[in-house]
Formats: C-alpha cells, sequence, structure tokens
C-alpha cells in the first residue's frame, strides 16, 4: 500500500511511501545484487526442538516465521553518509551511518519536479534555481529536497540504473549552501548514470562521480532509490522522515522513507 490515511485528534494525516520494496525477482537487475532466503513457520519446529529438547512447543506445528537477507548498505531505499562519499569530509573523518545527526533526517520536504529532464542529462544549479522559483519557493536550513526524476518507474528493469537524469556538482553545492543536508532522488543514484560519467571522464570533458564528490567539501547526506514522489500532492507543506538503520561504521543505511501530510 503507497498511501494510507487517518484522523486523529481532528487531525487527517496522510502517510505516503516513498521507499522500494525488495524482491529475489528483481535481483538479477541490481549492480548490488541481494537474495532473501525464506524460513517458513515449520522450520522453527525443528529449531525449537534442537534449542530447547525434544517436545511439540506449538501447535499445528506452525512457529515463527524469519527471513535471512544478504544485500549491501546500498540496496533498496537508502540513506548514504559521507563516509561514502569519501574517508574525510571538511578536512575531518567523514560521518560513518551511525553518526549522523538525527535531526537531518525529519524536517519539512521540498518536492523539485524534473521528470523533462531526459537520460543522462544533468540537472545544475540554474534549474535548482529555476524550479524554486516556479513552485514559489524558499530554501530553509535542514530542508530535506527530493529530486522528482520519473525513473522509479524502472525499477526492476534490466539496465535501469544508467536510464535516468542527476545532479551535477554545482546543484549540490547550492543546496548545501542553503543549509540542505538530506537530499533525496527517485533514481538508482543521485549522479548522472556511470556509463555516460565514465565516457566523459575518460574523454577529459568532466569528474566521474561529480555529485558525490562534493560532499568530500561539505558534508551531507543523500537518499536514493526513492519511489512514489509522484504521490505527494504539492511541492512543499509536508514533512519528511528517513531514519537510517544503525549500522556501526557504515556507509550508508536502509530507511523507510515517508512523506507525512496534515490537515486540520
Amino acid at each position: 500500500m503507497t498511501k494510507e490515511r487517518y484522523i486523529r485528534n481532528g487531525i487527517q494525516t496522510t502517510l505516503i511511501d516513498l521507499s522500494d520494496q525488495l524482491s529475489n525477482r528483481t535481483s538479477p537487475y541490481e549492480i548490488n545484487q541481494h537474495h532473501i532466503k525464506y524460513l517458513d513457520h515449520s522450520v522453527a519446529v525443528s529449531q525449537a526442538k534442537k534449542l530447547l529438547g525434544d517436545h511439540e512447543f506449538f501447535p499445528n506445528k506452525e512457529g515463527w516465521a524469519t527471513e535471512e537477507v544478504t544485500l549491501s548498505s546500498h540496496s533498496g531505499t537508502h540513506v548514504d553518509a559521507p563516509y561514502h562519499y569519501g574517508s574525510l569530509s571538511e578536512g575531518r573523518p567523514a560521518k560513518t551511518i551511525d553518526q549522523i545527526p538525527l535531526q537531518w533526517c525529519y524536517g519539512d520536504g521540498v518536492l523539485l519536479d524534473f521528470c523533462h529532464k531526459g537520460i543522462g542529462e544533468g540537472i545544475d544549479e540554474q534549474d535548482i534555481k529555476s524550479e524554486l522559483n516556479r513552485i514559489g519557493y524558499d530554501l530553509n536550513p535542514f530542508d530535506i529536497v527530493l529530486i522528482h526524476t520519473g525513473a522509479s518507474k524502472l525499477f526492476g528493469t534490466p539496465g535501469y540504473a544508467n536510464k535516468q537524469p542527476g545532479l551535477v556538482r554545482s546543484a549540490v553545492q547550492f543546496l548545501v549552501s542553503q543549509g540542505v543536508k538530506l537530499i533525496g532522488i527517485d533514481a538508482w543514484g543521485l549522479d548522472r548514470p556511470f556509463d555516460r560519467m565514465a565516457e566523459e571522464s575518460i574523454s577529459g570533458k568532466g569528474q566521474f562521480w561529480e555529485a558525490h564528490l562534493f560532499g568530500r567539501e561539505k558534508e551531507y547526506c543523500q537518499i536514493e532509490r526513492l519511489c512514489n514522489l509522484e504521490e505527494i500532492p504539492k511541492p512543499f507543506g509536508f514533512t519528511v522522515q528517513a531514519f537510517p538503520v544503525k549500522i556501526e561504521g557504515a556507509s550508508a543505511g536502509w530507511s523507510r522513507v515517508v512523506a507525512i501530510l496534515e490537515e486540520k
């Protein structure tokens, strides 16, 4: 379910799930492949006997269900920490995901529409400023900016990671200069596709991974693999929560990202 609504204390709250789903069906199309092993209720019967002795502990021979998951910290919808971009940020040891302030991960959301951008195109500082002007919004510190490209509709299909526009350095530099600490995108990565950047880098026309690399100069985080951004009904006036899983010393953490809208 993408969207849920409920009323409490006279306030209608809408929750919009902005997170992609991990599935064994889509793993073959991932650069960072994952695998989910499902252990159903019958497995727990033998597990309990091994742990606790030869006794029938469960009715109907059904116990607990569990799963074993093998994946990268960058699988599915996740938050990248500054440590992902390099060992240093702003001349200091870069923050790992367990060191990220929670304040960065909960705040006012701003939705910027770049669905008109084609595959491999860059989104630069002027693009960001023009879109902010179009929606009539001035950025505030700790706003969570969501970049809508439409690329999420290709998730789970062959080669989808190379079928998106992405931010270039100037866009990230501008957003971070306004106090933004968390930038999200509904694509495999925040940068343009690897193949396009690699081609330009080899020919001397550009810096590979330029948007990410800005995080070595100024610390910020990003959310990758968002989806359902088209379900958010307005460009601002909503809240985003994107708390990452706390993995010691890690460069990223998985997150169930949600947009929250409240109306009296």
